[in-house]
């Protein structure tokens, strides 16, 4: 059970260190998600690369991380335990939580995602940031709210940049969001263009 060591919920400038963390971990949440949009089932489940990341396995692995670090490590259980993948399921399988099993899909994962945005969001608002959970597979098992909030935004943001390469490999859309691709506003010939300076650069260091 999480225990709490001080300060409460309606400090003010906890409040705001609240809403400066959750922010960052929201958006990084929407552009994980995004990365699926305009997909076929077969795309976002392809393996692009030799490891076998795919998109909507990434999506099911931060779905059942978010659950897991602001679930049970602070004493709440998700309220239906057989969509997440299971230790049994871990045990049979050490990537079960990488891809889709033939009756999950893209918009099934999407919603378990969204859900647990909502389950853990509750988490965060509910308990202080100082407040103690537990987390059985860390070497240190006794950890702070604030601590699993950035460490699970860090490890959301580092799938996303994941999720940029795939998406690109696969039809090569890019963008940092929906609103903002944040690359230059290329035009005719000038990605490629770009592309074979780098090339060049990199044929001129050697092997």
């Amino acid at each position: 059970m999480a225990q709490t060591t001080g300060g409460t919920t309606s400090n003010a400038a906890e409040l705001e260190q609240k809403q400066i963390l959750k922010k960052y971990l929201q958006d990084t949440r929407e552009a994980l998600v995004w990365k699926l949009e305009g997909l076929t089932e077969k795309q976002a489940r392809w393996p692009l690369v030799p490891s076998g990341n795919n998109l909507l396995g990434i999506v099911k692995h931060c779905a059942n991380v978010e659950i897991g670090y602001f679930g049970p490590c602070f004493g709440r259980d998700w309220p239906n335990p057989q969509e997440l993948v299971s230790d049994e399921d871990w045990e049979k399988d050490p990537q079960a939580d990488w891809y889709a099993t033939a009756d999950e899909s893209i918009p099934s994962g999407v919603d378990l995602y969204r859900r647990a945005w909502a389950f853990c969001d509750e988490t965060i608002d509910t308990l202080p940031l100082d407040t103690v959970g537990r987390v059985p597979w860390w070497r240190t098992s006794e950890v702070t709210l604030f601590r699993i909030l950035v460490h699970v935004t860090d490890e959301t943001a580092r799938h996303a940049g994941h999720a940029d390469i795939l998406r690109e490999l696969t039809d090569e859309s890019v963008g940092l969001y929906a609103s903002n691709t944040n690359i230059p506003d290329w035009q005719a010939g000038e990605v490629a263009a770009y592309v074979d300076k780098l090339k060049n650069l990199a044929d001129g260091a050697g092997n």
